[in-house]
């Protein structure tokens, strides 16, 4: 079978790969959709300090079981729908152990650590399976990256009481502003582009300010009472927001970093002890915000088409990186629909 390659930055390729079997608990499974993250597009374009090229992207995957191996439970069968958790678990570092497994010392995501989904088969361990018949195999693809932001949420431990400030209306933002309402509370979003910001005020937000071409701070205030958000989440990964957060955050506010910046960055600490606050890091997704995902999704089936931008052929999935980059404004969430015989 043929893979799609990222061979070298700003390029990738149709390679052949090997066709694939399960082994022993494992299942394949015959890729029906991919979405493309940033952190594929990050490795397109030589930003992702954590991946070695070539590498086969994907992370983001909706299938169906096409052959199970041995000592796979009988609650797995061919033809059934099932969601990826991507990522690894070694059971023995000390997040694992604190059951805290998103956090592994040891995580191999597909896609970054080792090769993804862009091919149409994949074989995986059934404890990264979620089975799932009520979910679109498109909208399957669409849980994992949600997840991260409902994550993000469960962090900072939202309420209905907070008023929750996102920086970033990407779709790891997107993520972290369903995951607060789906927690009752208020979410404000800050975000240049104006094309998101339609989509993001009909996912219900309050107000989606920009912070460049307002007074972030002022217009925060204003929305309120001079008091600032409870929360705040940041999902851009950049030195500046990484210090608005700061800068932003109410005396004893919650801050939660769910992406990452590519240098350093430097603060004023005093902020962080005048003002006490609560910094968490987030990383990946729990299996318990997969599942509020999918029910979120079951619940609200038209957001999906909200969130989902374009989706390419497998046999045109060679421009969607180039697309991506040259439509970043415009661009929530790009699929692959694999179809091996186009």
């Amino acid at each position: 079978m043929h893979a799609l390659v990222i061979d070298k930055i700003g390029h990738t390729a149709f390679h052949h790969t090997e066709d694939l079997s399960p082994g022993p608990g494992e299942v394949l499974l015959d890729v029906a959709f991919v979405g493309l993250c940033g952190s594929d597009l990050n490795t397109f374009q030589g930003l992702n300090p954590l991946v070695r090229l070539p590498r086969i992207p994907g992370h983001e995957i909706g299938g169906r079981i096409a052959a199970c191996g041995p000592d796979v439970g009988p609650e797995y069968t061919v033809g059934q729908g099932a969601i990826v958790i991507p990522y690894t678990t070694c059971g023995t570092c000390t997040a694992c152990r604190k059951g805290r497994a998103n956090a592994c010392q040891h995580n191999k995501t597909l896609g970054v650590q080792q090769d993804g989904a862009l091919r149409p088969q994949i074989v995986l361990k059934t404890d990264r399976l979620i089975l799932n018949d009520t979910l679109s195999l498109r909208d399957m693809a669409l849980v994992e990256p949600l997840s991260v932001g409902f994550h993000a949420a469960a962090r900072a431990n939202v309420s209905a009481t907070d008023t929750v400030l996102v920086l970033g209306g990407g779709m790891i933002g997107v993520g972290a502003i369903l995951g607060a309402q789906a927690r009752g509370a208020r979410v404000i979003v800050s975000e240049p582009s104006a094309q998101k910001a339609r989509t993001l005020r009909d996912l219900g937000v309050e107000a989606v300010l920009s912070p460049v071409a307002g007074d972030l701070a002022k217009d925060l205030a204003a929305l309120t009472n001079g008091e600032g958000p409870d929360v705040i989440i940041e999902a851009v990964g950049s030195p500046d927001t990484f210090r608005a957060a700061v800068d932003l955050a109410p005396f004893a506010g919650r801050i939660v970093y769910v992406g990452y910046a590519k240098t350093e960055v430097s603060y004023d600490t005093k902020l962080f002890n005048l003002k006490e606050l609560d910094i968490f890091g987030s990383r990946n997704a729990v299996r318990e915000d997969f599942e509020a995902v999918i029910a979120f999704l079951q619940a609200s089936p038209a957001i999906a088409d909200e969130l989902i931008t374009r989706v390419l052929p497998w046999r045109d999935a060679e421009q969607a990186f180039d697309h991506w980059r040259n439509n970043r404004d415009a661009v929530f969430k790009i699929m692959i629909e694999m179809d091996p015989d186009t």
